[in-house]
């Protein structure tokens, strides 16, 4: 009998790029989730049911799926007998929803088969695996909020501290992503760049990190941070107070800091968050994840939400030619 492990992806409802900076961060672990089926194997192995390939795991990476597998396999399975591990994702590939975290937390549950671990200790060695053997220089949002993830609230994730906190979120609305079905190139070099750029505003600025920054003597990259960590905490005080007006004023204005300060917007977005911002019942709205494409995540009265779904859908289609996905999140349940 095959034993089966799942984790979720995500959707950050505000605090884009603050992670690496050791700023404030807060997700959402959402109903769309990777899983992974394990049977016992004469070697490890691995399925793809979304690629329809399966691999023997060699020992060296291959430049796609399997370096996720491999990289959490050398991580958490080495020295344990091999497995057939099946994965089975509905978080979409390249949409800024943490498919990767999604798949190797999962991953790291299967290659320990049910065998107890600290929850931070998972975190931290999943994390690990993404930095150090995939070689993203991210923070640790995804891989948190995919192991601490709690229906019906949001998690508000000191990455400094790596401390956290649950965040109850308002009655009557609905949280709406729309994926813009692109991802642009300069999305790859991009991310690495801002962190760089970080690092070398928070060295002019006299501080360790931009968490520390109180101005951004007219840098603005560290503008975008300084100003996005101040907008993580006035957007969880305003969800404790249900004022969900505040709410989206402080996504709107998330997206804009993106887009003009830290310059990871692109077209897509841009043209989904304006016609959000042009819609009756949508309270506020604004990019997720990297950026240069995936998508944005509008903040809608439950009752606008239809009307919402295919008002957008009509236009993007009639803008770019091409049918956005759109998903209807709820926040929920971490890994298990």
């Amino acid at each position: 009998m095959s034993h089966r492990f799942r984790a979720p992806g995500r959707v950050n409802l505000i605090g884009e790029h603050t992670d690496y900076n050791q700023g404030f961060v807060l997700p959402i672990a959402i109903d769309l989730a990777c899983t992974v089926s394990i049977e016992p194997a004469a070697e490890w192995t691995a399925t793809s049911l979304q690629f329809g390939e399966t691999h023997v795991l060699g020992s060296a990476k291959r430049g796609d799926w399997t370096d996720y597998v491999l990289g959490i396999v050398e991580e958490f399975g080495r020295g344990r007998a091999p497995l057939h591990l099946t994965v089975d994702s509905a978080v979409p590939l390249g949409s800024g929803l943490s498919s990767s975290a999604s798949l190797e937390v999962s991953l790291a549950l299967a290659c320990l088969e049910g065998q107890p671990i600290p929850p931070m200790e998972l975190v931290r060695r999943v994390h690990r695996v993404e930095t150090e053997f995939i070689g993203l220089p991210c923070g640790i949002m995804d891989q948190y909020i995919s192991v601490f993830g709690r229906a019906g609230r949001a998690v508000l994730i000191d990455c400094r501290t790596q401390r956290s906190h649950l965040v109850p979120l308002p009655a009557g609305v609905e949280y709406v992503v729309v994926n813009t079905m692109v991802k642009h190139a300069l999305a790859n070099s991009a991310y690495a760049t801002r962190v760089a750029e970080c690092a070398v505003d928070a060295q002019a600025l006299g501080v360790g990190s931009l968490r520390d920054a109180v101005i951004s003597g007219g840098r603005p990259r560290a503008r975008h941070i300084i100003s996005e960590n101040a907008r993580v905490l006035e957007f969880v005080a305003a969800c404790e107070r249900g004022d969900l007006k505040a709410m989206g004023q402080l996504m709107f204005a998330s997206h804009l800091s993106l887009r003009e300060d830290y310059e990871v917007s692109c077209p897509e977005l841009d043209f989904l968050v304006d016609q959000a911002s042009q819609f009756p019942g949508v309270y506020g709205a604004r990019m997720t994840g990297g950026g240069f494409g995936g998508c944005a995540i509008a903040l809608v009265d439950a009752g606008d939400a239809t009307a919402f779904e295919h008002t957008v859908t009509d236009a993007y289609q009639g803008r770019f030619g091409r049918t956005p996905a759109v998903y209807r999140v709820t926040p929920s349940d971490g890994a298990a």
